[in-house]
């Protein structure tokens, strides 16, 4: 899952990157209003995670643009001044939740995990699919309830296909929500990548629809 952290705080920044990372996410952050708003307006994200304090464009103006653009990603806003009628102004923008500073990290990543299954049509905390479960709180996969040993970059991979489910995923939108912005990695790295899982889940559970890209289970 590929995710935006808007925060001009550095130390805060760092942190909670660090903490999104080895949560199993994939991370880019930006400390500037006016390039929060071009890269949300001009990449595809699966959640934004949006400081409202920040110079050059405060973070309810980004979002409000956002959405007049039909930029539909979750974006999770961040304020140190929580008073409630900053938070209404907020969701009336265009926002899907709200924390306050501080916070606890696990709060915040729970509450990625939420939006991210949400904007996707997903109840359930543990995802199923056929005899594969993946468990996004432990970031553990397990196939006939055997845990399986995962590279964190294989398990972002799976997580990603389990998240969506019911449609083939073009090998670009893999690599982008797999790699972020690092554009440098080997135009085969993706390939490989599936090769090793499909040895661990079995040939049969990531398919490809060639000239198209992979899904996860039955072929929709």
């Amino acid at each position: 899952m590929r995710l935006l952290l808007v925060e001009d705080d550095r130390k805060i920044g760092a942190d909670v990157a660090s903490a999104l990372t080895q949560a199993g996410y994939a991370v880019e952050i930006c400390a500037d209003g006016e390039e929060a708003w071009f890269l949300g307006d001009t990449e595809d994200y699966d959640l934004v995670i949006l400081d409202i304090g920040l110079p050059k464009l405060d973070g309810l103006t980004i979002i409000k643009r956002w959405r007049q653009n039909d930029r539909h990603m979750p974006v999770l806003m961040l304020t140190a001044r929580a008073s409630w009628a900053e938070r209404v102004e907020g969701i009336d923008a265009g926002a899907d939740d709200y924390l306050p500073k501080p916070f606890q990290f696990e709060e915040l990543i729970a509450r990625v995990r939420a939006l991210i299954r949400r904007s996707v049509g997903i109840g359930a905390a543990v995802l199923s699919i056929g005899p594969l479960s993946i468990d996004p709180r432990s970031m553990r996969v397990s196939l006939n309830g055997a845990p399986l040993a995962l590279t964190p970059l294989e398990y972002r991979l799976i997580s990603y296909l389990g998240h969506h489910r019911g449609r083939v995923v073009p090998p670009s939108e893999l690599q982008s929500h797999l790699y972020g912005d690092d554009f440098s990695r080997d135009a085969n790295a993706l390939e490989v990548l599936i090769t090793r899982l499909r040895r661990k889940l079995g040939a049969e559970l990531i398919g490809n629809r060639r000239g198209f890209g992979y899904y996860l289970g039955e072929e929709p």
